[in-house]
């Protein structure tokens, strides 16, 4: 079959959608967000609050964002830009940062890549370069340093943990790469939506580095398991954040006031989501360690892993096309997955699985994958 053209993410999602089966396809979450949040919904749908909110988004959330989600880093509201989701945060930075720079624009990314970073380049016609890591999953900075030099880039997207590979970056590794972007003159975004979902020790978020090299992108779409709310933030020095909401009002306006309001308010009331947060990580971790062993006695091989939403596997050797795979897997099996080659022009053998529903339906999606794999 040929390749479709756009996304094979949602092209994978959309035939489970309309043909049946197990999503493994997108990072859509099999939970319910809190129940406290949805109380809060419903009191605030009742509310006189149905028109247009401020479109830098609701101060109170805003303010919490600066204050609570980021820690003791002396952010404050006017560091927030409330955007629909993060997807149009990164979008805004992008935006933002091609209009200040004439001429070309070039972008980096690490390997294997996020869609929306390889493809945001191409809708715009400018340049995307990646680095590869080493065989254990490592980048060297010198070449990092070196490519960023040569390649004359302008833009930095980093994401830990990552999607499609779950890797989560080291302070020091951040540190590292926001020094050689600051010194070089490019702009660094670190993607932080899967940041709530570790399978070991908290991860380093770089809240303290926010400034006019720094940009950090979140949402609330993982974190309180709402995909379809599309509430995001940029987090950026002052200068940054004004003239992104000039441009914020001719494209996105707003987000829901309603949504806002209630995410505000159950963050407020229940410590930032601590214990649904802590309940939803070791869901995810007993659904990554329910499927990757299934995996790897089955013949596939993956990098090490530390969070996040996806495994990145290898598909095992008698298979050499991970589209394919990817397609007679839905076709017997009825399990959506994501060919690698959409993330990497290396990931020919590769596919994503999403691991974000219970233990339960992704030990069947793995019992499946296994018996596809005996065939």
């Amino acid at each position: 079959m040929k390749r479709p053209d756009g996304s094979l993410i949602s092209f994978m999602s959309n035939l489970v959608k309309k043909n049946g089966g197990i999503n493994c396809a997108q990072g859509i979450p099999g939970f319910n967000p809190p129940e406290e949040l949805i109380n809060e919904l419903i009191f605030a749908a009742k509310q006189p609050i149905h028109q247009y909110p401020a479109g830098n988004g609701n101060p109170k959330l805003r303010e919490l964002i600066a204050s609570g989600l980021c820690g003791n880093c002396g952010l404050a509201a006017e560091n927030v830009l409330v955007t629909n989701g993060a997807t149009e945060a990164i979008s805004l930075i992008y935006l933002y940062l091609r209009q200040k720079n004439s001429g070309s624009f070039t972008v980096l990314s690490f390997d294997p890549v996020y869609e929306s970073y390889a493809n945001l380049p191409k809708i715009y016609g400018d340049r995307f370069v990646c680095e590869y890591p080493d065989e254990s999953g490592s980048f060297d900075f010198n070449s990092i340093e070196s490519r960023i030099k040569s390649e004359k880039v302008n833009l930095v997207l980093l994401c830990s943990p990552g999607n499609p590979l779950g890797k989560i970056w080291k302070k020091e590794e951040i540190t590292a790469l926001y020094e050689i972007c600051r010194k070089c003159g490019a702009k660094l975004v670190f993607d932080a939506v899967y940041s709530d979902l570790y399978f070991g020790e908290k991860p380093y978020l770089p809240f303290d580095l926010v400034g006019d090299t720094l940009f950090v992108v979140s949402a609330f779409s993982k974190m309180l398991s709402i995909t379809g709310w599309r509430i995001g933030y940029v987090i950026a020095g002052k200068e940054h954040i004004e003239s992104m909401a000039k441009i914020h009002d001719y494209t996105g306006l707003c987000t829901p006031s309603v949504l806002q309001i209630a995410i505000a308010e159950y963050l407020e009331k229940n410590d930032f989501g601590k214990n649904y947060l802590s309940a939803l990580r070791g869901k995810i971790k007993e659904s990554f360690e329910t499927m990757y062993p299934v995996l790897e006695k089955s013949g596939f091989a993956m990098p090490s892993i530390d969070g996040g939403y996806f495994i990145w596997a290898k598909i095992p050797q008698k298979f050499d096309d991970g589209f394919k795979f990817a397609m007679d897997l839905y076709e017997k099996e009825k399990v959506g997955t994501v060919p690698g080659i959409h993330f990497s022009d290396k990931g020919n053998n590769f596919i994503r699985i999403s691991i974000a529903k219970p233990a339960s339906e992704i030990a069947e999606a793995a019992s499946r994958i296994a018996d596809f794999v005996k065939l």
